[in-house]
């Protein structure tokens, strides 16, 4: 693949440019990340905010709300510019207000893509993710179909969502994998093979959750940072996030324009080495919960 086009820019699948720093649109749903929210056209503004300063990569799923947050997407963006582009996922059923099940049986993945190209309004999705393994379904099933689904056109790049290493390396017998979206923040680290094999290969690796749902205000670490840069605590986060490998595609979300702004300036921050390595050793969490693996058959309910 394409190495990244510079600090603040990579290629997705080697062939779709887009700024690190994206949009998770996770948070433009209701209480409980079910139905609408309680102002969809303040949604609708947030998201036009975020393309008009330079968010070309936004992140969504069919999960969200359900459907709400493609459907904000289309009603808000299209026609859509020509640089933006938009991942969705598939995968995952709703029951109620944060209940969340896999179904991975391919007839419901097939289905889930094709009403993403309806709700989204368009004809292929730039990358789609398998949102969690069912563990009640053959893995080369759920593979098998998502790469039918990309050799009929109607997906251009495939990603793979809460995955560990084994369950990455085997998605790439099926189909090449643009993008690998999991847990990862600086009091929640992923498995740092992972990292290194997403590097070695060019695949881009999106930290969900990267301000870790608010639970970085406990870092003891980040007020230190936030003074010495003149920084939120947020920005130094998000700045860490930039620097751990340029293959690091952060999609933090927010229904604020405000942090939205705040939290694209951390683009401009570099931090002196030190100070990563300071966020490197430093953690709010043990250990032993940081290191540990994101096999999506054992954590079913996700955080976005």
């Amino acid at each position: 693949m394409t190495q990244p086009t510079s600090p603040h820019g990579f290629r997705l699948g080697g062939d779709l440019p887009v700024r690190r720093l994206g949009y998770g649109s996770m948070q433009l749903t209701g209480p409980g990340h079910w139905y609408h929210p309680d102002d969809p056209d303040h949604a609708k503004r947030l998201l036009r905010h975020a393309v008009e300063h330079g968010v070309n990569h936004i992140d969504t799923a069919d999960a969200y709300g359900p459907d709400t947050a493609e459907h904000l997407i289309r009603k808000a963006l299209h026609p859509y510019p020509d640089d933006l582009v938009i991942a969705t996922k598939g995968g995952l059923t709703r029951q109620g207000p944060n209940q969340w099940a896999p179904v991975g049986r391919p007839e419901y993945l097939r289905q889930c893509v094709e009403m993403s190209l309806r709700r989204l309004a368009v004809e292929r999705i730039d990358l789609y993710y398998l949102h969690r393994i069912d563990p009640a379904v053959p893995l080369d099933d759920q593979l098998g179909v998502l790469a039918d689904m990309q050799a009929e056109g109607k997906v251009r790049h495939l990603g793979m969502s809460k995955v560990d290493i084994q369950q990455l390396r085997h998605a790439t017998a099926w189909f090449t994998v643009a993008a690998v979206q999991n847990k990862h923040h600086l009091g929640r680290r992923a498995d740092e093979d992972l990292i290194r094999h997403c590097e070695e290969t060019q695949t881009a690796f999106v930290p969900y959750a990267p301000l870790g749902a608010g639970q970085l205000a406990r870092h003891p670490a980040l007020d230190v940072l936030a003074r010495r840069y003149n920084a939120t605590k947020t920005q130094i986060a998000l700045a860490w996030l930039l620097q751990l490998s340029p293959v690091v595609l952060p999609i933090p979300g927010t229904a604020s324009e405000i942090h939205l702004d705040e939290n694209l300036r951390a683009a401009d921050i570099s931090l002196e080495p030190a100070d990563a390595h300071l966020l490197n050793e430093t953690a709010i969490y043990p250990a032993s919960q940081r290191q540990q693996s994101t096999r999506s058959c054992h954590v079913p309910t996700p955080t976005r």
